[in-house]
């Protein structure tokens, strides 16, 4: 495993750029392993629920985790808004940075992560493959 550093700028989309930074470096497979930062806009969606609940607030980034992977992202986050209160969810698009966001990625060289349809879990689940080299 590899760690690479990552700084995103105010107005970035944080899945959007995380996904772009793993196609810049050309891998397939990548780990968030912390992030923190300030978001003005989250998009999390909560356990059980379909669709995200966007939050507008001066955010601060706690937690940040998931896997990265050619074809999805599956992050989790939890935020800090501007009286305290903590939430937590999976990551939609549509969290904008606000003033940073600074991330730790742990890149995995030797694999290939894939998202596919899972029967039992009804959701495109992470499949983890090593790559062969010629």
């Amino acid at each position: 495993m590899q760690a690479h550093p990552l700084r995103l700028s105010p107005g970035d989309d944080l899945r959007v750029a995380l996904q772009h930074a793993l196609s810049e470096l050309g891998l397939q497979a990548a780990f968030v392993i912390q992030g923190m930062g300030s978001l003005s806009v989250a998009q999390l969606r909560f356990a059980g629920k379909e669709d995200a609940t966007e939050l507008r607030d001066d955010l601060e980034i706690l937690t940040l985790a998931g896997s990265l992977s050619p074809d999805g992202v599956h992050l989790h986050m939890s935020v800090a808004d501007s009286r305290g209160q903590v939430l937590g969810g999976h990551v939609a698009h549509g969290c904008v940075v606000r003033t940073t966001a600074e991330i730790l990625l742990g890149l995995l060289p030797a694999y290939r992560f894939s998202r596919e349809h899972d029967d039992a879990t009804g959701f495109p689940e992470l499949v983890i493959s090593p790559v062969r080299h010629a």
